[in-house]
């Protein structure tokens, strides 16, 4: 579903991505963390085009992002994009939230809109919130609209952005629940979050990252249980003490 091939990015002089390659496989959920800094944000977000590159191939569902020729907004309607801080418009209610980009980008009937919208709206357990405007929302069910909403457009795969890092701890529970549900959905998935509890239960695959490159791609179980790198070993050994 998702190709990413020898993909280097330089911010001026600075390299922030380096040679990384990695494959998500249809219905896999692939976890990425590893240190500040290390390029993890950046990777996720050149696979919809937000972040361009000066070389190497991304494709996702066989369409080439890096081809100068790709309409990148109908791609980026097929792909689900969940950030750190919401997203959402504060002037909108809920619901207006959910049908917008139904009706402006997928040219959805307003009713038909609504109906799916309020479906996934129910499926975050927030059906009785549609009325409501993001403010008058804690941050967690903010983050679940935010789920709900890049769900109604019908997404080939799901990108999330650290979705529970701007989030009180008491919060984050909820955020990765509906994210748990979604991958034993099926849902394809990339995720860079440091909730190792998380990718223990559901990610197939870890990407670890270190400076901009990808030190270790592997199995979870792998991972977790012998990671071949010093450096993943001494993240691993901070982040779950």
């Amino acid at each position: 579903m998702i190709e990413i091939e020898k993909v280097n990015k330089w911010y001026g002089d600075f390299q922030v991505l380096a040679d990384c390659s990695t494959r998500v496989a249809r219905g896999d959920v692939v976890v990425v963390c590893g240190p500040s800094g290390s390029g993890k944000s950046t990777l996720i977000k050149t696979v919809n085009g937000l972040e361009p590159v000066q070389q190497g191939a991304i494709r996702v569902d066989g369409i080439t992002v890096t081809d100068r020729k790709t309409d990148l907004p109908k791609l980026r309607a097929k792909i689900g994009m969940v950030f750190q801080n919401f997203e959402l418009f504060p002037h909108l209610s809920v619901r207006e939230n959910l049908t917008l980009a139904q009706i402006k980008v997928l040219g959805r009937a307003k009713g038909e809109a609504i109906e799916r919208g309020l479906h996934y709206l129910d499926r975050v357990g927030l059906l009785a919130h549609q009325d409501k405007f993001p403010s008058q929302l804690s941050g967690g069910q903010q983050q679940r609209v935010a789920i709900a909403r890049a769900l109604s457009m019908d997404p080939v795969a799901m990108l999330f952005d650290e979705p529970t890092s701007a989030l009180d701890p008491e919060m984050i529970g909820e955020v990765l629940d509906v994210m748990v549900n979604l991958a034993q959905d099926g849902m394809t998935m990339m995720v860079v979050t440091h909730e190792m509890g998380f990718a223990r239960k559901v990610a197939d695959r870890i990407v670890f990252m270190d400076q901009g490159r990808i030190v270790e791609d592997t199995p979870a179980d792998a991972f977790f249980s012998a990671p071949r790198s010093e450096r993943a070993r001494e993240f691993l050994a901070k982040i779950i003490h």
